[in-house]
């Protein structure tokens, strides 16, 4: 049977292209978002549960948990996307950000795995998928906010998958290397970008390995991008 996938950190792009991929294939859907106003529209295309909530909250992670229990039931995958960005030279940046930017990036995303991982574990399955960028691997100049939450979450996926899938968990970190394409925008076809359908389609493929096969990390990017 099949249950409920959650979204967090849900917005246009590559959560619209989730979310519609996994709905076309029979799970309920919830998106999560501190602004559920740019949702609206995706979330009554395909009948999701709309939740706002600020994840970097541990208070409100728990309450989020608490109301996906009563409105979507029994999660077989939640995929935390959130980031926050805020580049500088660092003798520029403002500490307030750059705790803010780690909070979102990373923190949010071991907050979510803790929630998750309990209704799992009482499960006996389930699977979390982090979505990670080209900073999760390499730090680049004027980006150590960004580089330090990046490298935190992915951290964070490998420590998980160490310990989760041995207990029928799956944990997988997706690098997306690269510029995603705006499908909303009336664009040539761009192979230099990644479509963010085609990166959906890859997160319901890893979804979808049987356990004696699973992915702990995928890296996508498109065929001409520097790596």
């Amino acid at each position: 049977m099949k249950n409920a996938v959650l979204i967090v950190g849900a917005g246009k792009g590559l959560s619209s292209s989730l979310a519609k991929i996994f709905y076309s294939n029979g799970y309920k859907i919830g998106l999560v978002a501190r602004n559920i106003n740019k949702i609206r529209h995706l979330s009554s295309e395909i009948n999701a549960s709309l939740f706002q909530f600020d994840v970097s909250k541990s208070e409100n992670v728990t309450r989020l948990f608490e109301e996906v229990d009563k409105s979507l039931g029994n999660l077989d995958l939640v995929i935390f996307n959130p980031s926050r960005r805020f580049p500088g030279k660092i003798e520029d940046l403002n500490v307030i950000n750059v705790k803010e930017a780690i909070e979102i990036t990373c923190f949010a995303g071991f907050l979510v795995a803790q929630e998750a991982t309990r209704r799992m574990l009482k499960l006996g399955k389930g699977s979390i998928f982090f979505t990670g960028a080209s900073a999760s691997k390499k730090g680049f100049a004027k980006s150590s906010a960004f580089a330090m939450g990046k490298f935190g979450l992915r951290g964070l996926a490998q420590s998980l998958a160490r310990e989760l899938q041995p207990r029928n968990i799956h944990i997988c970190h997706f690098i997306i290397d690269g510029i995603i394409k705006d499908n909303s925008l009336s664009q040539k076809t761009n192979d230099n970008q990644l479509n963010p359908d085609e990166i959906a389609k890859n997160y319901l493929n890893v979804f979808l390995q049987e356990k004696n096969c699973w992915s702990s990390e995928i890296e996508l990017r498109p065929w001409q991008e520097n790596f």
